[in-house]
């Protein structure tokens, strides 16, 4: 999955995966629990699992070794 975002009017707030012209990959899963206990099982950490308003899908973000974001996403 890419996933492209643009935001006319973005937040006043800035926030990690959802700023103005932040780019991040997002990678489509089965199972979000095994993808998050994997990741962390070797070390990686992950914000909370979230649910998508718009499609009521589970994601959530964590960093590559440079701090970039990236995404999982519960299909």
């Amino acid at each position: 999955m890419i996933e492209l975002f643009s935001f006319p009017f973005p937040p006043a707030r800035p926030s990690r995966p959802e700023a103005c012209g932040l780019r991040h990959l997002a990678f489509s899963v089965d199972d979000i629990e095994a993808a998050v206990a994997h990741l962390t099982s070797h070390g990686v950490e992950c914000e909370a699992i979230r649910v998508d308003p718009f499609t009521g899908k589970r994601f959530t973000f964590f960093s590559d070794p440079d701090d970039l974001p990236l995404e999982i996403y519960q299909q």
